[in-house]
């Protein structure tokens, strides 16, 4: 009964030995997991956030009814309607603004000038999803210059680049024929920063009057597109002026307090 005893007490211990090696091997394997656990997350290649675009480098649009002068006006559309000109309707200004004139220049048996001349801004911010506002103002460059190749019965389409007027400018001519008469059109699309703005000036002759020279409309086309890319950058440069001027000095504060 004793050697049966010892025998079984002998068998017990054997058995435990390898539950206990099982139960040590888990714990060293737990352990090694969170360790590499632990270095993993501290690798070089753990995610990184994404780079912040660049800020948009105007934050305001022009009054677009006074970015071309008075005199340009009145030289590009004679007669015009209304020299202040027809605002565009728009539900936020400060991303999106246009004006219009018109005019029929009414020369009696001489026949009659019509012009008529459109300017549009838009203005892009910067968007961390969307990218930078200069490069949002890129894409939409391309799209307005789309548009105007596709112009509805346009003839005789001539595209090129423009120097000298904002960072990027395309002029695109061509010949159009409406209310029984032949309209010349020229179409500036420039980028300045992040506004895009697209100027449309076109002209044609009524009553037997001579139908306007292309080459005279573009280059006044051009010339009123020079006026409104300065009048983006004026605007903004106005902008800065009023935040930066204090609107009273101290000494005039205190005087008026003391008053």
């Amino acid at each position: 009964m004793h050697r049966s005893a010892s025998r079984l007490t002998r068998i017990l211990a054997c058995a435990a030995v390898p539950v206990m090696l099982v139960v040590a091997g888990c714990s060293s394997d737990s352990g090694s997991k969170k360790e590499s656990g632990g270095s993993s997350s501290s690798a070089p290649g753990a995610k990184k956030s994404a780079p912040a675009v660049a800020p948009a480098k105007f934050a305001e649009l022009p009054d677009p009814c006074k970015a071309i002068s008075t005199k340009t006006i009145t030289s590009l559309v004679p007669k015009a309607k209304s020299k202040a000109g027809s605002p565009a309707t728009s539900s936020d200004t400060s991303a999106r603004a246009g004006c219009s004139w018109n005019g029929l220049d009414d020369n009696g048996v001489k026949g009659s000038q019509y012009r008529w001349l459109d300017v549009g801004f838009t203005r892009f911010d910067s968007d961390q999803a969307l990218g930078s506002g200069a490069k949002r103002a890129e894409d939409d460059f391309t799209k307005q210059l789309a548009k105007t190749r596709t112009a509805e019965g346009a003839k005789k389409i001539v595209e090129a680049p423009v120097s000298g007027i904002g960072e990027q400018a395309t002029k695109v001519t061509y010949d159009l024929t409406k209310t029984g008469e032949d309209f010349k059109y020229a179409t500036i699309v420039a980028r300045t920063g992040n506004v895009v703005v697209t100027l449309t000036y076109n002209g044609a002759g009524y009553a037997g009057a001579k139908t306007p020279s292309g080459a005279d409309i573009l280059k006044d086309a051009e010339k009123a597109t020079k006026e409104a890319v300065t009048a983006v950058a004026d605007a903004n440069a106005n902008a800065d002026d009023k935040q930066s001027s204090p609107s009273a000095s101290p000494s005039k504060s205190a005087k008026s307090s003391s008053n």
